[in-house]
């Protein structure tokens, strides 16, 4: 079934009853994607928590001259939602794209709300996985004001091993802000090493 990807990794941090699993499952949703269709666009509203089964996104904003800015990337067990879209209700200022096939398990706010009103321990669960998020965007800030761009790299090849050979590089040098001839140039340095 290929809801149990979600169920895995909610259960390796909680336990859901029977019941508790059937409410989840009442309430979610599974969308396919092909390669290149957008999950999200810039303008709309962000309607669901989205959870990848199998695939990869990048989440990126446009700005008013026309650039893309690549700020996030997600693969399986890996959740692509504009949060504060999301949360609040509001309009999106970011896309989100696959860059595979990818399926999904969507979980609207209305439905999230009720989850947590009947299953405590995903409140939980949840609480700690926004945590966590805004801990990952404040290092992520303070890293690109304070590293170099080789340092940048290096620490996106230690903490992201599995992007390597899902992303393709130009992707990568707009996620760490630099352009894609000098990443690599950073590249053929340390090969060369």
């Amino acid at each position: 079934m290929a809801i149990h990807p979600l169920i895995n990794y909610l259960t390796d941090s909680i336990v859901l009853s029977n019941q508790e699993e059937s409410l989840l499952l009442s309430k979610i949703s599974i969308r396919k994607y092909l390669k290149g269709q957008y999950i999200l666009q810039q303008g709309d509203s962000c309607k669901f928590l989205n959870f990848i089964i199998s695939g990869t996104t990048k989440t990126f904003h446009i700005d008013n001259d026309g650039n893309e800015h690549i700020f996030r990337f997600a693969i399986e067990n890996w959740w692509a939602t504009d949060l504060p879209s999301f949360l609040n209700q509001e309009i999106s200022n970011t896309n989100i794209q696959c860059l595979e096939d990818t399926e999904i398990v969507q979980i609207s706010l209305k439905d999230l709300e009720e989850l947590f009103l009947n299953i405590s321990e995903l409140e939980h669960f949840f609480r700690i996985l926004f945590q966590k998020v805004s801990i990952t965007l404040e290092k992520r800030i303070i890293t690109n004001l304070s590293f170099s761009a080789k340092e940048k790299y290096l620490l996106f090849k230690e903490e992201y091993p599995e992007f390597e050979q899902r992303i393709p590089q130009y992707m990568v040098a707009s996620y760490l802000g630099i352009s894609k001839q000098y990443l690599s140039e950073i590249r053929n340095q340390l090969v060369s090493k």
